[in-house]
Formats: structure tokens, sequence, C-alpha cells
């Protein structure tokens, strides 16, 4: 159904008013008819106003099998009537890109995989036979440019494009001027409008004015020779392969087109897009990267997985885990071909997650059908897979000891194509990069080494050698270091794996019978057991690789998914590999059509948006060549693997036999057969088929392989038999009667891997890249044009062009629009239905009609609209985030300061609280503090008393002494004035020579003043100098106050021992003994020496004690030296505690009020004199002792004071 709405004027490009304008001129001078050509037509606008017609029609209904009815689909199948009718008339243009056109074949049963989505038949269109109407007027303007001698594209005999001048025409024929010179003759039919040179090199082929195929082609090779290698075809990137280094990547543009500084097309741009799109739509993306073998697939999806790690977060973390996979997978998948130097045998895709904040949370790879067969056989020219050549060429010494490595050219499997290296590629350095890749992955270093194990074991077992013996072609293993290498490296026993690669058990009943092999039986066995090792082996490895990137429980449910699969390929022999990876690109090139054609045009109908057809190369047909059930390839090699005695020459047969009749199949001689492909014919020969379809694996190996004492065999083992469990499909199929396991053919399993992705990709919004191989020598610059044209038409470019330039890529449901753009509304009266919102939001913002048209329940946008609703809508949010900015900044400051003034009042509590309790818990020494703090001040009045009597003494006798100096007469001026009446001369001359003896007094004065000055000047420099002595006196009487204390703590331990030495003595009869120790000259002396260097500050100046001992008198001398020694311990003890009590007594006293010089000298004298008596004492109690001291007596004395003498107290001194 379809409301009809006026159209709105389409504005004209500046070429067609300049053209105009050229052909107005024209007809005015000469008179004549001739019309300029008609520029390809640009859809109307339909967009159209709410209004009642977009209501559901009265007499609206849904019939009984689903289907709409209503008088309108009367008017809508006129109109299409009509259309068909007009592209009837218009006919179809040769020479277009993608010009094969396939017809659907309704009757067909195909299993497509989008089948299983849809509960009933495919609702889609079959695909009209529209023409290709690029420029339906130009047979009538040929004269036009023939007369504006204009520049137009004509196909030459060899089917090459050329441009030239038409010269003339006579009836369907033209003479053409080449710009190279020469004249060629063509059909009119094969002539095409060329764009202005203005329009050379545009980076979009939507820029074009004239779209058609050599347009298209040149414009990519003119970009191509300026080394600008991508291209836009609408939502298609275009990358065609450089063969070299260009200066278009690494961090520098990965931030500019994250900064949005670059817009020009770039890999980089469309993973952008993906990720934006991600976020935006909360929808998962894929980039699906196609082309042929060579075209550069690899490399792009490596730029394309950096740019998407430097948006999620950089290089370091998961991030760099993810980017390192490539290079394992490329060890382990990739290999040199005759067409790529770093061909992908195996298609992998990436599912890279993000968290909701857009980072980057884990990955998945997904591999399918690696060519195991190039483990054992190789082309000419071609090489294995690099890993092996890796290993042998970069492999440390150590481990090359152990696993027995020789160079690349003496193992069998490597050197039977004569090509070992490839020109550029430094083996030995991409191993060491393997192996810290495979740090990054974190595979342990055990895995790491059991993993080079096997593809030892496999090149060794390559090596093995077989022996014909007897009559029968039977054979036996050769005992060498081949099978001895191998067995050790597997961790298998030498006979065991002899048995296993020279015999065959067939079980019969309960019994088994060993049979021996043929030679080429041998073979095979030998080359099978070496393909399941490696398969086993890659798959293992991938697992262990997911589980290193393992998502958990961070998915949100938001990925890009990163397709790299084989490229199309067509050998000049294409065996069972190529038949399966061309069967894949047919599948995606469907997926291509169905997104960009069928799905495109599908929702334009199904929401009455007006629309033309746009034709297109449809692969249906090939698809349901493979696929179709129960005639389809796959069908029929599966029926035939089934058979035990099917041969490849019966499988052809039966192809020949059934789908002769396909358009897309083409029977050749023998066992060859050809495939119309949708990029080519391809042949492919049935040599092998079978044998790979089987992809058997004898019982033989998975005991082997079981009974190895490596774990990785025992891994690859336990997970084949699990899955031939799973499926419970175990059948004899072997010519031999031997027992083999077999899960699914590979036909059928790769097929259902191919659904399978088919339909993870279905859930995802797709992105294109069409990769270009642009010469088949893999050489820079080169551009070979048939080669790239071939491609061209592959790919469908210009019909790409064609749906973008007049479609609407951006399409939005009412709902959606309405809920993400429909607050920037200014006015209110707007109804608040979605439609109504969605077309006043488009008017608010003055969107032009032609860019947009509105369907029934979606609006439809043309590129680059929604860019600028987004801008507006950011820059709205921007503002609402502003405000909310200040408002929330006003609410938290507000809270902050009523927590602050919190914060105030608890502190306050908490200060009191503390200051009370500093006050109860103040010591006792405040009291005596304070008493010296007042008797300190008693001491400073009096000493002001003093001071002021002292200087008023001296003002009065310095006074007297003027006095003295002036006469009598001069005391008389005193009198009353009116008493003096005559005032004689003499008086007058006397009072003169005062005066003047006055003046030289004052001068006297004043030079005296100026001397004091001068003194007091030098007195302040005395007094700096006298406290810094004193600083010097401080830290010189800490020392001191230290010396003292060791001096005490060794005088009272000497005392100590003294008085225990007297007593005992005192009841031996012999007393006095000890006291010598205390009158020792060296001991004093050396004191004398210790304190005649101190100056006694006054923090440590004892006070004045009062000092009385009693000597006893006459009849007390018997115990008077032990009582004298006693008084003397005491007094020293008792005078001990009054310097240490008084020393922290006057610093204290020191810290409240600096003391003066005088005070501290007395402290000092006070301190020496009571030295000095106390010496003395000593002295006289030593000679007191020496009286009693006779004989034996005396003796002693001198014994004891010569073992703790002088010396002794020096040590204890120490």
């Amino acid at each position: 159904m379809m409301v009809s709405a006026s159209p709105a004027a389409v504005a004209r490009s500046s070429l067609e008013e300049m053209l105009d304008s050229l052909r107005r001129r024209d007809e005015a001078l000469e008179k004549t008819k001739e019309l300029p050509p008609a520029l390809p037509a640009r859809p109307t606008s339909r967009a159209r106003l709410p209004s009642a017609r977009h209501s559901l029609p009265t007499d609206f209904m849904v019939g009984a099998n689903g289907q709409m009815e209503s008088k309108v689909e009367i008017e809508v199948n006129k109109g299409k009537e009509d259309t068909i009718r007009k592209e009837k008339q218009l006919g179809n243009k040769t020479g277009s890109f993608g010009s094969k056109k396939m017809r659907k074949d309704q009757n067909c049963v195909d299993s497509n995989p989008y089948s299983e989505e849809k509960n009933g038949p495919a609702k889609g269109p079959v695909i009209s036979s529209i023409p290709n109407a690029e420029e339906p007027e130009w047979e009538d303007n040929i004269g036009y440019f023939i007369k504006k001698k204009l520049r137009i594209w004509c196909q030459l005999a060899n089917g090459r494009w050329g441009s030239g001048n038409i010269q003339s025409t006579s009836g369907d024929e033209a003479v053409v001027l080449l710009s190279g010179g020469n004249f060629v003759k063509v059909s009119t039919a094969d002539l095409l409008p060329a764009n202005p040179d203005i329009l050379e090199g545009v980076d979009d082929l939507m820029k074009l004015s004239y779209l058609n195929e050599p347009s298209v082609f040149y414009n990519l090779k003119y970009r191509y020779s300026q080394d600008m290698v991508y291209s836009k075809a609408g939502p298609v990137l275009i990358a065609v392969n450089p063969f070299k280094a260009v200066p278009f990547y690494g961090n520098e543009i990965i931030t500019a087109y994250k900064q949005k500084l670059l817009d020009s097309p770039h890999v980089y741009a469309i993973a952008d897009t993906a990720y934006s799109e991600m976020m935006r739509d909360e929808k998962n993306q894929s980039i699906i990267i196609s082309g042929e073998s060579g075209a550069g697939k690899t490399e792009t999806a490596k730029h394309a997985m950096q740019y998407l790690a430097n948006l999620g977060g950089g290089i370091g973390g998961i991030e760099h885990e993810i980017l390192q996979t490539n290079c394992i997978l490329e060890a382990f998948g990739n290999a040199k071909t005759s067409r790529n130097d770093n061909s992908s045998r195996f298609g992998k895709l990436i599912e890279i997650h993000f968290s909701t904040l857009g980072k980057i949370c884990g990955a998945k790879i997904q591999t399918f059908l690696l060519e195991k067969s190039r483990v054992v056989q190789l082309a000419k020219g071609e090489r294995s897979y690099h890993i092996f050549y890796q290993l042998c060429a970069g492999a440390p010494s150590i481990l090359r000891e152990r696993l027995n490595l020789k160079m690349a050219s003496e193992y069998n499997y490597l050197n039977q194509s004569e090509c070992l290296v490839i020109d550029g590629v430094d083996d030995a350095l991409n191993f060491h990069k393997l192996m810290e890749a495979l740090d990054i992955i974190q595979i342990c270093k055990a895995d790491q080494e059991q993993t080079f194990a096997m593809l030892a074991a496999i090149l060794w077992l390559g090596n093995v050698s077989f022996q014909v013996i007897g009559n029968e072609n039977h054979v036996e293993v050769l005992a060498d270091e081949a099978i001895t290498n191998a067995a050790r490296l597997m961790g298998c026993s030498i006979q065991d794996l002899t048995l296993a690669l020279s015999t065959h058990k067939i079980r019969c009943g309960k019994d088994d019978i060993v049979k021996k092999l043929t030679f080429q039986q041998a073979i095979d066995r030998r080359d099978a057991l070496a393909k399941f090792i490696f398969a086993s082996l890659f798959d293992w490895l991938v697992d262990q690789i997911n589980k290193s990137l393992g998502v958990g429980k961070l998915c949100t449910g938001r990925s890009i998914n990163i397709l790299d699969i084989y490229g199309f390929e067509s050998f000049m022999n294409n065996s069972f590999e190529q038949f399966c990876i061309n069967y894949a690109n047919e599948r995606l090139q469907q997926h291509f059509n169905r997104h960009l054609f069928k799905l495109e045009q599908e929702d334009y109908q199904e929401d009455g948006i007006d629309w033309t057809k746009v034709d297109f190369a449809d692969n249906q047909e090939c698809l349901n060549l493979f696929e179709k059930k129960p005639l389809g390839l796959l069908s029929l090699l599966d029926e035939e693997s089934n058979f035990p005695n099917a041969t490849d020459f019966t499988f052809a047969n039966k192809l020949k036999q059934h789908l002769s009749s396909n358009p897309c199949f083409k029977a050749e001689r023998g066992r060859a057969f050809a495939i119309l492909h949708y990029a080519g014919e391809v042949v492919y020969d049935t040599n092998g088929f079978l044998e790979k379809n089987r992809d058997l694996l004898h019982s033989d190996f998975f005991q082997l392989l079981s009974s190895c004492s490596c774990q990785l065999p025992q891994l690859f083992a336990s997970r084949m038999y699990n899955r031939w469990e799973s499926l419970k499909f175990a059948s004899p199929l072997s010519q031999s009667g031997g027992m083999e396991f077999s899960t699914q053919s590979v036909g059928t399993k790769f097929k259902g891997q191919l659904f399978k992705l088919m339909h993870q990709l279905e859930k995802t919004t797709p992105h294109f890249i069409r990769c270009i191989k642009p010469n088949t020598k893999q050489l820079p610059g080169v551009y070979e044009d048939n080669l790239v044209l071939q491609q061209l038409r592959c790919c469908g470019v210009l019909e790409v062009v064609r749906i973008s330039r007049s479609g609407y890529p951006t399409r939005m449901t009412h709902q959606d629009f309405a809920q993400r753009y429909g607050f920037l509304l200014l006015g209110t009266n707007v109804s608040q239905d979605p439609l109504s919102i969605s077309v006043a939001v488009l008017q608010q913002f003055n969107v032009a009609p032609e860019m947009y048209q509105v369907g029934y329940t979606k609006v439809f946008l043309r590129t680059g609209q929604i860019a600028k609703l987004e801008e507006q809508r950011k820059r709205v949010q921007q503002g609402i985030l502003g405000v909310q900015k200040c408002f929330r900044g006003s609410q938290a400051r507000r809270d902050l300061n009523k927590l602050k003034q919190g914060v105030t009042i608890l502190q306050s509590f908490v200060r009191g609280e503390n200051a009370r309790r500093k006050y109860k818990s103040m010591p006792r020494s405040c009291t005596v503090n304070a008493t010296l703090t007042v008797d300190i001040d008693n001491k400073l009045v009096a000493i002001i008393c003093l001071q002021s009597v002292i200087r008023g003494w001296l003002a009065r006798k310095q006074f007297n002494d003027k006095c003295k100096l002036i006469p009598n007469s001069k005391r008389k001026l005193g009198r009353k004035i009116s008493e003096v009446k005559v005032i004689p001369q003499e008086q007058v001359e006397l009072q003169t020579s005062i005066l003047a003896e006055l003046q030289r007094r004052v001068t006297k004065a004043e030079v005296t003043l100026v001397q004091k000055e001068e003194e007091n000047a030098a007195l302040r420099e005395q007094l700096q100098q006298f406290e810094r002595q004193w600083s010097e006196y401080e830290a010189k009487m800490k020392a001191m106050e230290e010396t003292w204390q060791m001096q005490m703590v060794s005088l009272q331990t000497s005392l100590a021992a003294a008085r225990k030495s007297l007593a005992t003595d005192n009841t031996a009869g012999q007393p006095g003994k000890l006291l010598d120790s205390f009158a020792s000259p060296h001991y004093y002396d050396s004191e004398e020496n210790t304190s005649s260097g101190l100056r006694t500050p006054g923090g440590s100046t004892p006070s004045k004690m009062p000092l009385t001992i009693h000597d006893g008198g006459v009849g007390r001398e018997t115990n008077g030296p032990i009582n004298a020694v006693s008084i003397l311990a005491k007094e020293f003890e008792q005078r001990r505690q009054n310097f240490d009590d008084d020393a922290k007594a006057l610093a204290e006293v020191k810290a409240a009020q600096p003391a003066s010089d005088s005070e501290f000298r007395k402290l000092k004298l006070r301190f020496e004199t009571w030295k000095k008596e106390y010496k003395v004492r000593l002295r006289e109690t030593k000679a007191r002792l020496n009286k009693f001291g006779h004989g034996e007596i005396e003796r002693r004395t001198r014994k004891w004071w010569g073992k703790i003498g002088p010396k002794g107290f020096r040590r204890s001194h120490v």
C-alpha cells in the first residue's frame, strides 16, 4: 500500500546547469535541435507530512491467510504494472557490472540457512529483470558529444575500455579518436559518457556523475597509481592490495580517526563506524572481509583489530593478547601458495566483546575447514604451514637437541615442493615472535614444548620409509632414526608405531585378524596419522587461546565480529579444498546480496517508499546446486562416500548423470566437472574427493594415541572418541573390512559450520570490505585490467553504488526515532504519536524533503542526515549535562558546608576534652617552676632598683661637676630681672665668654656622643659574639653534662666497691682498705683535667646546699675511716640527686625566661667550689686511713690499689 504525494523539486547539479546553458547557447546561435546527454536519473523525493492519509484505510483487513487486503492494492498493482512496462521499454544496457541475471527457481527446495528463521515460505519478491538503464537518452545525444568533442568511453575489440572523442557516426557505428592517437570504429551501443576531469580520483564512487563500468574501473586505477588504496562504493569499502608498505597506518592515523580529524575511506573508518553503532544502538556488529586469495584480507583484518584494540582500552591488557593471536594463528594456519605468500588456509571469525563502557573484556575465535592435506602434500612452488619452517630455522639449541631437529630441507613433508624460503621473510625471527606471543597468551612452557614435540613428530613421520617384502607388495617399516624419533616424541613404543603403520586389524567376531598393508596403503595411513595430529593440535591451540581470552561473567552482549575467511580460488588443479572454499564464498556472496540488494529493496517496498528496483546478479541458483536435496553436490558426495566400493570416477559420473541440466553445472571429460560460480567458471578434479570427504581414522590409531605417555596424543584420542560417541556413528567403510572411526563427512560438517556462521552474522549489523587483488605477480604498482575488472563485476560494485546513491541507508522506526530525538522539539503543541514527532523533528531542523522519506513504520534518511541530528542531540545533551553539573555542584557544596560545620563542632568538643585532661595531668614540677619564677622576678626587681639608684647617683654627680664649672656670677642670674637695673660692661663680656665656653662644651659633647655611638656599635658586635659564644657554650655544656653523668656513674661504682671492700676488711681487723681508690692522684688529675676545659652552663649548675661533716673525735678513731667513707658516699649521692633536680629545674626556667650571664658564672663557681672541697676531704680521708695502715695492711692496700688503680678507673671510665 502506498500513499501518493506531490513530488518535490530536485536540485540540479552544477554539471547539469553547465550543460543546459551550453545547449541553450548553441540553439540560439545555430538553431539546431541538439540536446545535452541525459544524466543518471535521480530518485524523486516522496517525503510526506503526517496526515490522515498515513492512517490505515477504512476497508483495511487481514485475510485468513495473513495477507493484507485493501482497495488501495488495486492502485498499487496498477502502478507496479506501469513500472514493469516502462522497464521493458528501456531494455538492457550491455557491458555493466553484474549483467548476468539469474532467475530464482520457485520450485527449488533448498537447505537455506535463513529458512529456519521463517515458518512460512519466503515473502521476498522474485528478483526482477529490471535493466540497468544507465543513460536512457544517450543514443539521442551522440551528436552533442560529437559537436562538443566531449570525452567518452568505448569498448574495444579485446574487451577493454578506451577513452577518446567521437569524430563521426554512420548508422550504428562511430569513429572514435582514442587518447593514444589511434582511430577505431565501434558500435554506438558500446559508447558510454565519461566524467569530467574534476571528478577524476574521487574517494567515493557515489560522487561520479556518470555511473558506468569504465568510470568506476579507471577511477580505482587512478587512485591506485596515487597509492590511495581505499575507496568507497556506498556502504562498501573497496581495498586494493598495494603489495608494499604504505603510510596509512599507525598510532597517529588511529588517533586522527578516533578524533574525527580524518574522514577519508579507510579500514579504520569502517571499524570506527561499527564501534559507534554498537555503542549507540546496543546491537552487535560484524565486519565481513572478502576477496580472492592474495587480495589482502588477513592484513585488513589485523588493521581492523588494531583499531578496535586501541578504542577498547589501548595496548597492554586483553587488547594486546587479542592482537597476539594473529601471530599464532598465522604460524599454524597460513602457508605460501602459488598466488599468495601468506594465504590463510582456514577461515576464522573473531568475536571481540565489549563492556558497557566500551572497553574490551574478552574475545572468542571460531575456525572453519583447516586444509589438512597441505601437511603431507604440496604443489610445486608452495610451502606447508609456516610453523614447520619457523621451528626448523629458529628453535634454540636446547630445544633442537631435545627434538633432534634438522634443517627443513631434510624432511620429506617440506622438501617435496622445492620451496623452503619466502623472499623477504625471516622464519627464525618469526619463531621468536611466536614464542613471545605464546607467553602473552599464557600458554605454559610445558604445553609449548609438547606442541613443538608434536610438530617434530609430524616431520619425522614424513621421513618414515617402507620396504616391500614378499610377492604381494606387502611392506614393513625400516628401523631408522625417523621411526625412533617419531615414537619418542609421541611417547609410544617403536613396536606399536611400526605395527600401526604397516598392519591392519580386522575384527571377526571376537577375534582380530592382522593383515599387512601394501606400499600405497602404508603411505596413506602414515599421512592420515600426520594430518590428524596436526588438525587436533590446531583445534587444541585455538581452545587454549579462547580460554585465555575468555569473557566469562563480563559478557554484556555487545560484540564486533571480524570474519576473515579464505577467498575465491581457481588453480590449474582444483580439488576438494577449493570445492569447499568456493562454496563458502558463494554463501558469503549471497549474504552480501541479501543485505545490500534484497533486504534493502524489500524494506523500501514493504514500507511504502517510492522505489525503482535495481537489478543485480543473484547466485541463488549456484547455491541450490551445492545445497539442494537430494540431488545437490554435497548430498551426492555424501551418498557416494557411504558406498565402500565407490571411486572418484563413479562420483564424477553420478554428478554428470543428475546435474547436467543445471545451468551452473558443466560436465567435463574424465573425472572433471565445472561449476559456474559468481566469480567465474572453475574446473574441479574429483581425484581424492571421496577420501577427503570421509576423513576416517582407523581404530589402530585410536589405540596407539591412547597408549602414548604424552598428554596431547591422549587428549586427541579422547576428544575423537567423545565426538564419535555423541553421534553414535560407526560403520565399516573401508575396502579391507576394518573398523574405522567416522563422525561426519567433511562436506556435511563444513555446511553445518557455514550455516551456523550465517545465522550468527544475520543477528548483527554487517559492514562489508571488498579486497581487490591488482595483479597475480604480487608486485607493487602493477594493475592488471582484466583481473581487476573481473573482481569488480563479481562484487557487484556498480549495483551497490546505484542503490546507495538513490537509496536511504539510515532507517529507524517511528518509535525509536521519537524516543531518541523527540526531546529536541521546542514546541509542545505537536501530537504525541511517534509519526508526528518524527516529522516535527525533521521539520524543526530543516532537513530537506528530498533527503528523507516517511514510511508506514520507519523514517528513511539519506547519507549524512543522521549525523546532523546526532550533532544536535549531542549539543543539547551537553547543555543539559551542564545544568545538571551546576545543580549537583551547588548541592554538593551545600552538603559539604554542613559537614564542615558538624566537623568543627565535634573538633571543638574533642579539643576541649583533651585540654581538660592535659590540665588535670600536669606534673607537680609546675609548682616548683612557679616558685622559681617568683624568685627570679623578685631578683629582677631588686636589680632594677639597684640600677636606678646607681643611674641617679651618676646623673647627680655629672650634674654637680658641670655646676662647679659655672662662676658664682652666673648663679646670680637666677635672681629677678626687676632687681637688676644696670649691667656693667665687664659683666657682659663675662657672659659672652661663658656662652662661648658652653658652645665649646656642646661641641665636645657632640663629639663624645659620636664616640659613644661608635662604642655602642662595637658593644653590639661584642654582644652578638657573646651570643654566638653562648650558643657554643650551650652545646659544650650538653657534652659536659653527658661526660659529668659518666663520671658520676663511675665514681658511684667506685664508692660502692670501696664500701664493700672496707666492710670486708673491717671484719678481718683491717679497715680503711679501699679509701686509697678515692685519693688516687691519677683519677683526680684526670678529673681535674676534664673539668678544667669545660664551662658550666646554667642549666646544669647545682644550687648551694649546706654541708656538715663531723669527724667523731679521738674516742672514735677506730671507726673513723669507715664513718668517713660512709659520709662521703652519702654526700656524693645527695649531691648527685640535687644536681640532677636543679639541672632539670634550671632547664625549665631557662625555657620560660633566659638567665643572665652573672647567674651562670655564680652557678659555675659553686660547682667548682664544691668539687674542690670534695677532693680535699677525700685526700684527708685517705691520709687518715694511711695512719692505721702498717705492715700487712699497707701491703694489701698497695696490692689492691695496684689492681684497681688509675688504669682500672680509666677502664671503668671508658
